[in-house]
């Protein structure tokens, strides 16, 4: 346990992608092999069942340490999490515990049939040999809450350079229904799968923001358009009677889309289509949020795939009859993907990108200003005769998003951050009027060095109430703040959710009352 809360330590005071990766490829060299294995599970959300509720654990907690309730709950309004809170009030241990995190996982395991006495026997002996940090992951444990800011991603970047093996073949191994009670981190990750090899992907081809004037692009006869859809960029492969589905990530999500299953019936042996996986309901996109959403359950329900279908919106033809295209023109991975989608039809799970038609510049500025109406981010510009390259290649392929949405919020709270390594006021909660109220809708960063400084001496001095981390401040400084989306929220006090959103402009010379109002943020709902 005590490498794991090492790895804890150094994961949690590090907000370094590097570093973290770092971290991973040591644990993953000094761990044990058992260790190794129910990591990987804890960072692939195969965590034990939830054992005890945090309110036991808060009246078992309360009655060890003879604290009054009002003051564990002043405690907790200081710590903001209740799981740390219970973690630090107790009593330090009376002995040292050398146990592994696997024999700890098994002890919570072996809870679950124990009646409530006989667990809290359990946890209280447990509580009495953790040091505080042991005990702060044992209970997150307890109570089906562990969690640790790292991607699936991340893992199997950290993974792969531990042991030598391609990133891809590790995502490989990692999807399936197995849990660490029934495999060998040997099996899991060392050994080798016979359709691993059949499942890579291509390296993606990705597009540049788009600068200057779009007239300086050249010939308009050189260039084609589509929309830009909100989805998750990914690659459709079929071979040897398999789907396989890559997102850009290099995540496996073959598992997560179970509408896509069909594929593999429905298209040739030897086909790569590029695309994105995008949430799609009645002829239209719906929001990424969903897709977010949908994409995160940990089982794919008849009623969730209802609620949120997702189809796959084609944009190339990589690989066609198991030959590698991507060095023919464009224009002819484009033939072949219309081809292609008219001779085997995929029920509507394959939908073509539609070409923009445009005779010149002046059409596509009016297009791209219609973005939101088609719900997409903007226009693809793509040179007719562009190869498939690998990585970001200036040049042939361009994103032209459309501008983002802004509207002018006060500042109601204050967190800080990490930026540029000090520890200032960077993260801010912002409300706008709802009558003579201030209503919090969003969550923003995005100042530069110089003005978190600033406003954090300022914060120093105005602050109104302390939560935890958080400060109540004056109501005074008005941001504009930039989004790229928004959308209805029954779970948010404002009715809202904004995708993206970020601080663009300090307004110094406006006052608190010239800020917007949630009904100017309500409308832009109309756009969608």
């Amino acid at each position: 346990m005590k490498l794991f809360v090492q790895l804890f330590h150094r994961l949690d005071q590090s907000t370094n992608v590097n570093q973290k990766r770092e971290a991973l490829v040591w644990y993953f060299s000094e761990a044990s092999d058992i260790d190794r294995l129910w990591t990987i599970g804890l960072l692939s959300n195969k965590r034990p069942k939830r054992i005890a509720t945090i309110a036991l654990l808060k009246e078992w907690a309360t009655e060890i340490t003879n604290i009054p309730v009002w003051l564990f709950e002043e405690s907790q309004h200081v710590v903001g999490d209740l799981v740390e809170t219970i973690t630090l009030l107790l009593p330090m241990p009376k002995k040292e515990n050398e146990e592994s995190l696997s024999f700890w996982i098994n002890y919570i395991k072996n809870l679950e049939n124990l009646e409530e006495e006989q667990k809290k026997e359990k946890i209280i002996a447990a509580w009495q040999c953790l040091q505080p940090t042991e005990r702060l992951l044992f209970n997150k444990l307890l109570v089906g809450g562990f969690r640790i800011g790292i991607s699936q991603k991340l893992m199997v970047e950290a993974l792969a350079q531990y042991t030598g093996i391609k990133g891809n073949l590790i995502a490989h191994r990692l999807t399936g229904s197995w849990i660490p009670d029934n495999i060998t981190f040997e099996k899991l990750i060392l050994t080798e799968s016979p359709l691993e090899n059949s499942s890579s992907p291509y390296p993606f081809h990705l597009a540049s923001a788009l600068e200057g004037g779009i007239q300086d692009l050249g010939a308009v006869s050189e260039w084609s358009a589509e929309r830009k859809w909100d989805g998750i960029r990914g690659q459709i492969i079929v071979r040897q009677d398999e789907l396989f589905v890559w997102s850009r990530g290099e995540e496996l999500l073959t598992d997560k889309l179970p509408e896509y299953h069909p594929l593999a019936d429905l298209l040739p042996n030897g086909t790569v289509i590029d695309g994105a996986i995008l949430p799609f309901k009645n002829g239209q996109p719906l929001n990424y949020n969903e897709l977010h959403t949908r994409l995160g359950r940990k089982n794919i329900t008849k009623k969730a795939m209802d609620k949120t279908p997702i189809i796959f919106m084609a944009y190339d033809l990589l690989e066609w009859q198991g030959e590698d295209i991507r060095l023919r023109p464009f224009r002819e991975r484009r033939h072949l993907l219309q081809q292609m989608l008219s001779t085997y039809p995929t029920q509507g799970i394959l939908v073509l990108s539609e070409d923009i038609p445009f005779d010149d510049w002046g059409q596509l500025v009016e297009e791209r200003a219609l973005s939101r109406k088609y719900r997409s981010q903007g226009l693809m510009l793509k040179r007719w005769n562009s190869s498939y390259s690998s990585g970001r290649q200036r040049g042939d392929w361009w994103k032209w998003k459309a501008d983002a949405l802004t509207i002018n919020a006060v500042m109601i709270y204050a967190q800080r951050g990490n930026e540029g390594g000090t520890n200032l006021y960077s993260n801010f909660t912002m409300g706008v009027w709802d009558g003579d109220l201030l209503m919090p809708f969003t969550k923003v960063s995005g100042l530069t060095e110089k003005e978190a400084s600033e406003i954090s001496a300022w914060v120093s001095r105005n602050t109104r109430e302390r939560f935890g981390p958080v400060r109540s401040v004056e109501p005074v400084h008005v941001f504009e703040i930039a989004f790229d989306g928004i959308r209805s929220s029954s779970r948010h006090k404002s009715g809202v959710v904004l995708r993206s959103p970020r601080i663009i402009r300090w307004c110094k010379d406006q006052s608190a009352r010239e800020a917007n109002t949630l009904n100017d943020l309500k409308a832009f709902l109309e756009l969608y």
